[in-house]
């Protein structure tokens, strides 16, 4: 629970340092490991303040979620105990697939919001809440964009994983790289 909560706070600190390292070896060819860590050294409060909101945007998800599908699922128990097991069945998974959809329907838009955050909050020094609602603005009007940029992302997870997971170490430097590209392109253009 503790690393999860650290990595949640500490999420746009540590994004905030790789994009600083993307955009200087963009500009000058190479990075030091310092760039790494710019985001403890630069707006750390207000990086952190991003991650707050992210992770309290995910408890609030994470609570309805839970409610609907425990409910679903006591509702389906009721059903099954009253002599209809079948349909009891049916209740459960219904509710579940309904709380899936629900999540990913109320997380996009928090992701939306937080993808350019840590960018705007260090390179532009804007308020948390004013970059997150940068960002969802960003998104918003490049929506079909980022949708298939998503998919792609998706696809690209899938087989980073295949390799128990050392895929990831080659995946997540380019999606940095991806990141600092459209941020430029949106914010910078």
């Amino acid at each position: 629970m503790i690393g999860t909560l650290a990595a949640n706070l500490l999420m746009p600190v540590l994004t905030a340092g790789m994009l600083q390292a993307v955009k200087r070896l963009g500009e000058e060819g190479s990075f030091e490991i310092n760039d790494l860590f710019a985001g403890f050294k630069k707006n750390t409060g207000p990086l952190i303040m991003v991650g707050v909101i992210y992770m309290a945007g995910w408890l609030v998800i994470g609570l309805l979620v839970m409610l609907l599908a425990g409910g679903s699922i006591a509702g389906g128990l009721m059903a099954g105990v009253a002599g209809q097991p079948g349909m009891g069945a049916g209740i459960g998974l219904g509710g579940i697939v309904i709380a899936g959809v629900l999540s990913i329907l109320l997380g996009a838009p928090l992701l939306m919001a937080v993808w350019f955050a840590p960018a705007l909050v260090f390179f532009n020094d804007m308020a948390p809440m004013d970059a997150l609602k940068a960002s969802f603005s960003a998104n918003m009007k490049n929506w079909l964009v980022m949708l298939v940029f998503g998919l792609i992302v998706l696809v690209l997870c899938f087989f980073a994983a295949l390799p128990m997971g050392l895929g990831f170490l080659v995946l997540m430097p380019v999606l940095y790289g991806a990141l600092y590209a459209s941020y430029k392109d949106i914010f910078l253009g």
